[in-house]
């Protein structure tokens, strides 16, 4: 099903070793052209992770790790671990952090709330802003990731969370387009869904 996604980046691989040995007579190109090389390579392998990390959550093994967390503490910690770039990008990243605890694996919650706030900060304009926020309504627990992006258009909203899907104007920015799919599959693990909306 993913033959055309997976051979792209292993055919810019190849080209770049066969570039490599013919730039063997000179140190330099040789070097540029295996650092290129290494990249793609890396491409690869996060494509392959993120693959194999769906396909663990998707056959509900990760529910061995289920403990009490709370949402707030998660929120604050990925934020605070943002912040640096965000600052970098010349964002505004806050935390909201309300008590939302529940029963859940918090590291793959982690990894969720990250994939979300790295996009955030991928697609917001400098000057922009981003709020991660956590709250409990009802009997659900509730974890928002807002931001001053030019947001996702209604009619791409269920695309986006297919695997390898991506809008057409990130295609030339870094990305497999596996982020959304895995926080789809982390929030039915958790009895939860993924909701795309028009930032309030």
């Amino acid at each position: 099903m993913y033959k055309r996604q997976l051979r792209t980046p292993l055919t810019r691989l190849r080209s770049r070793l066969e570039t490599a040995l013919k730039a063997a007579d000179s140190p330099a190109r040789f070097r540029a052209t295996a650092e290129s090389a290494l990249q793609e390579l890396d491409q690869v392998v996060r494509i392959f992770d993120a693959l194999l990390r769906i396909a663990e959550i998707e056959t509900g093994h990760q529910r061995a790790a289920f403990a009490p967390v709370d949402l707030a503490v998660i929120a604050t910690d990925v934020a605070e671990f943002y912040q640096p770039l965000a600052e970098q990008r010349g964002l505004a990243l806050e935390v909201e952090a309300s008590p939302a605890a529940c029963v859940g694996d918090r590291m793959l919650i982690a990894q969720a709330l990250a994939n979300l706030v790295d996009n955030a900060i991928k697609y917001s304009p400098s000057g922009g802003h981003i709020r991660v926020s956590t709250r409990r309504q009802d009997h659900d627990v509730v974890l928002v990731v807002a931001d001053t992006g030019p947001g996702i258009p209604i009619a791409e909203r269920d695309k986006v969370t297919q695997r390898f899907y991506r809008l057409e104007e990130s295609r030339g920015s870094p990305g497999s387009g596996l982020g959304l799919s895995l926080v789809v599959s982390v929030a039915k693990l958790h009895g939860g869904r993924l909701e795309l909306d028009d930032a309030q």
